[in-house]
Parts: structure tokens; sequence; C-alpha cells
């Protein structure tokens, strides 16, 4: 019999794992006040199995951890916000005002495009703000390669959290391998320098069948979110949608909402649906409490 030190799981067994804790915490963590909405955790009580900590640890982790999720409110609704300036004519001083703002409403990241990588890295380095970049953008129809590069420069530049828009014409005809074998190749490139992946769906332009394949192949290819939408197609983030994705991968990858999402209401609708992240332009009217500010955008 394999020691604890030499016990190795297999990625499906460690999802299995994963899944269980963190059903576990879902169904018994939860009081009366609270229950029919499994996102927002009162106090959690969790009886620790070390079997299945060690495990865990033995497939990789450095770190096991154990807390409790809490509703969404204006003191902590920034921590959940990707602060978001993707349009063309964007200018260095509006970056700069993005990255003041994350800073001063600690926001999750800023999202921009690969060009201004570097420049809000170097402004938030050594804050817990990180910085995020938008590769295939806004179609994703260019070459997978062309993905895998883009991902890889902005990651060296300082990025650590890669939105990809998938290659949606290819879900819609059915080449799902083709989709698959795609994300996977950029998610091993985010993994490989330690960065996170978001697949960005398109919701807008998919059926509800199509909505969770999706999210099935993000999950089998090893990214770590699924994302409603660029912002910049016809439809952006629904609670719906939100929902449907959240039954689709489970309680243990991410889901952003993003597009459309513009007021302190909007977001809490979209966390309490199951959203971990939001994507916005209106994030400072949004930790506010308010609305958004002209001139934001669709995203």
């Amino acid at each position: 019999m394999a020691s604890p030190a030499t016990t190795r799981v297999s990625p499906a067994e460690l999802e299995r794992i994963l899944e269980e804790i963190a059903r576990q915490i879902l169904d018994h963590g939860l009081d009366g006040s609270l229950a029919g909405n499994p996102w927002a955790c009162g106090e959690v009580c969790v009886q620790i199995c070390p079997e299945r900590v060690s495990a865990v640890i033995d497939a990789g982790a450095c770190r096991v951890g154990v807390g409790h999720r809490q509703s969404p409110t204006l003191a902590n609704l920034g921590g959940f916000i990707d602060h978001t300036l993707l349009k063309p004519d964007a200018t260095l001083a509006e970056l700069d005002k993005l990255c003041a703002e994350a800073l001063q409403h600690r926001f999750a990241s800023v999202c921009v495009n690969g060009a201004h990588v570097r420049r809000c890295a170097e402004i938030l380095r050594g804050s817990p703000v990180a910085v995020c970049s938008v590769i295939g953008f806004p179609l994703g129809a260019m070459a997978s390669e062309v993905k895998a590069f883009e991902a890889r420069r902005a990651i060296e530049d300082g990025a650590c959290e890669i939105d990809m828009v998938m290659s949606v014409g290819a879900l819609k005809s059915g080449a799902s391998d083709f989709v698959r074998a795609e994300i996977r190749g950029v998610a091993e490139t985010c993994h490989a320098r330690g960065a996170k992946l978001k697949v960005i769906l398109e919701t807008c332009l998919l059926t509800d069948p199509e909505k969770v394949l999706a999210c099935e192949l993000a999950k089998e290819a090893g990214a770590d979110f699924v994302k409603t939408s660029t912002g910049f197609a016809k439809g952006g983030a629904t609670v719906d949608d939100v929902a449907l994705m959240r039954r689709a991968v489970g309680p243990v990858l991410g889901v952003k909402a993003s597009g459309g999402v513009r007021d302190a209401a909007q977001a809490r609708a979209m966390i309490e649906a199951g959203a971990t992240r939001i994507g916005a332009s209106a994030s400072v009217a949004i930790a506010q409490g308010g609305g958004p500010r002209a001139g934001g955008g669709n995203y």
C-alpha cells in the first residue's frame, strides 16, 4: 500500500474530490435563512477528511483553505469586479485612471487590451490588483496559434489572467474537438506561466444547448473560468445565462458575467445566480451603489 507521501490521484479524481468538498460546504454550511441561495453562505462548519486533504496536497496543491462566501454588499463588491477598458480609442490617461480607480476601490483586476498590459502591470506592481488581458478579441475567429501567442505575450508583459474568445463559429459548426483542443492549448500556455484562463462564450450568439456544450468543453480543456460575453456583440450577460453556466460547470470553475452590467443591483443579481467575477466598465458606479457614468459603453 502506498504511503500518503507517494499517493497520486488522477485529474479526474482530483476534480471529484474538489467537487465533493464544495458540495459538502454548500449542503451543510448554510443556515435556514439562506436556504435556496447556494452562493451566499453564512457560518460554515466543515469536517475535514484527512485522507482527502492528503490526496489534494499529493496531487500538487501548495495550500488548502476553507472559508465562507459572503453575500455581495457595497463593502465587498469591488473584489468581484474586473475593471474594464477595451474601447479602441482608450488613451494613456484613461488607462492610468483605470488603474488608480482599481487601487482605490480594490477591484479584482483591470481588464485591458494586450497592447496596454505592460503599462498597467507597471502601475499596479506590488498591489493586490491583477492585470487581465483579452485575446482573440472580440471575434474569436483567428488561428489557434495566434491566440496562444497573444496569451504568452500578455503574460510576459505582466498579465496573470487571460480572457480568450472561443471560436464561436467552430462550436456552432459542431467542431467540438477543435474547440476543446484550442482551449486546452491556451490553458496550457497560461498555466505553464502561472496565469488563469477565462473562456468567453459570447452567449448571445448561442442556443442554451450550445452554451452548455461550450461550458463542458472549457471545463474538459482545463479552463479556470467561463465568461458570458465580450460586450461587443448584440447582447451581454443575463441572470439566466449565468445560472445555466453555473449548473453546467459545477461549483469549482469560476463564472464571469460581463456585458451590460451597469449598476450594483445587476451585479448582485449576477453573483447570486452563480457569478464569481463581474466584468464592467461602470465599475466605480457599481462599487458606489449607483448607475453607470455617461459614455461607459456596453461592457
